[in-house]
């Protein structure tokens, strides 16, 4: 009789993770020839989001007050990035 396989779910890492001090974030894999298109991300209640393109995972960093989503790495500051 064969031995029957149940299947596992796949898990793997976020590729990078990046402390952030803001609920708002916004990535472009780094920009240049191999990033992606801008996109705007929110947290919300979960301490974290991932990117839809890069799947870079954006975390709330402990000690973050939430007060100045522009100074946080990951977070841009007008037209120059960040």
């Amino acid at each position: 009789m064969a031995r029957k396989v149940q299947p596992q779910p796949i898990t793997t890492d976020a590729p990078e993770v990046v402390k952030v001090r803001s609920h708002r974030i916004a990535c472009d894999g780094d920009g240049g020839p191999l990033g992606h298109p801008r996109v705007y991300m929110e947290m919300g209640a979960a301490g974290f989001v991932e990117c839809p393109y890069c799947d870079r995972r954006f975390v709330l960093a402990p000690d973050s007050t939430d007060e100045d989503e522009l100074g946080a790495p990951g977070a841009y500051e007008g037209s120059s990035g960040h």
